[in-house]
């Protein structure tokens, strides 16, 4: 299982999920249930205060990997 840029997928990682088409962040939380050997529609999402969203890791990011790609660009700072 790996994210849309290819690092590894792992239950418990703290993820964002984007927009197939858009970009947009659709939902943020933690992977569960997701099994090994498939990218889509694989495992679940819970949110932190939102119902559930299913997860395809191919439209998902880490959230470490978000937070790095933000202070590259400069925009980790207020």
């Amino acid at each position: 299982m790996h994210y849309r840029n290819g690092r590894e997928a792992k239950n418990g990682d703290k993820i964002v999920q984007l927009n197939m088409t858009t970009g947009e962040i659709n939902a943020f939380g933690v992977l569960h249930s997701a099994v090994p050997g498939n990218d889509y529609c694989n495992g679940s999402i819970a949110l932190i205060q939102n119902p559930q969203t299913g997860a395809c890791m191919c439209d998902c990011l880490h959230v470490d990997d978000v937070a790095e790609i933000l202070t590259e660009k400069g925009l980790n700072k207020r």
